[in-house]
């Protein structure tokens, strides 16, 4: 893909890691969260990507209902918008102190075909799968190749566009072999995670060696962490590829300044790339360039 293409912006608008106290613009239930995925859209996304949140307690979810019930509201609002659903909650291993074998409180470790169960049931247009095995922070991140295969498995039976989500270069090593075994299909989709503790650091260098990793015709994403966020929305531009902002990576629109909205956080990463000679893809567009269908209807979403 060559820089004057349109571009993809992705919007990442809840996450997993972000505590409603670090900010009071979190969206939290399943209205706000899809509200905030249509005003995301409005203001130049043209795929969201989604975790959901306990009502109650704002806390990570993995209810179905709850997906589903976000899925259909962001279709009755916009049917050509791409839906794309996480699957990376139950990966997180803490070992005990007293016995690393003994997994201590915070451990999420599921399954893989519980991961993967509200993708099986509501078929979103895309799903993220995860290839991390990596030190996270303090934590540990575990996805083996048999594990990822087995939810990579599901996403092929449900029709659902992976998203191979790249933490190091390690996991594109992975991510090859699947392609060449017939798992995946590639030249596939993939977002590097830039500035996770641990993983890839947020640079050009990194960018670019990752980018040149790829299969030939792969479409990639890229994102930044933190502060690094709106510099690697430039960045991978700047290298041929597309973006993604949201509040699942960065709560802040400037030094010191909350960002109110995640339409907030897609509204300066359009005009960032629009400054550079960049163009935005609508929905429409952004279906063509991955190769999924048109706009599904909120029957759709229920099957």
């Amino acid at each position: 893909m060559s820089s004057n293409a349109k571009t993809l912006i992705t919007c990442a608008v809840t996450g997993n890691l972000v505590k409603p106290e670090q900010t009071p613009h979190l969206p939290i239930t399943p209205v706000q969260i899809a509200d905030e995925c249509l005003a995301a859209a409005e203001a130049g996304a043209s795929q969201v990507h989604i975790h959901v949140r306990n009502p109650e307690t704002g806390k990570p979810s993995m209810e179905v209902e709850l997906y589903r019930e976000v899925v259909d509201r962001i279709r009755r609002g916009n049917r050509e918008l791409i839906v794309n659903l996480t699957t990376g909650p139950g990966g997180r291993f803490i070992p005990s102190e007293d016995d690393p074998k003994i997994a201590a409180p915070g451990t999420t470790l599921l399954p893989p075909e519980k991961r993967v169960e509200h993708i099986a049931l509501i078929r979103p247009d895309v799903c993220s799968l995860d290839l991390n095995t990596m030190n996270s922070g303090p934590d540990v991140v575990i996805n083996t190749p048999r594990n990822v295969r087995r939810m990579a498995k599901v996403m092929r039976e449900a029709g659902v566009k992976p998203e191979l989500e790249i933490f190091d270069s390690g996991d594109i090593n992975l991510a090859l072999d699947l392609i060449a075994d017939g798992t995946l299909d590639g030249p596939a989709m993939w977002t590097f995670v830039l500035g996770v503790k641990y993983g890839f650091a947020p640079t050009p260098e990194t960018l670019l060696y990752a980018r040149n990793m790829l299969p030939r015709g792969a479409f990639w994403s890229a994102f930044g962490i933190g502060r690094m966020e709106f510099p690697i929305v430039a960045q991978a531009w700047l290298l041929g590829g597309h973006v993604r902002v949201g509040m699942e990576d960065n709560i802040y629109l400037e030094k010191g300044v909350l960002a109110e909205s995640n339409a907030q956080l897609v509204a300066k990463a359009r005009d960032i790339l629009q400054s550079l000679g960049g163009e935005i893809a609508n929905p429409r567009e952004a279906r063509a360039m991955l190769g999924l269908p048109g706009a599904r209807s909120v029957r759709g979403a229920e099957r």
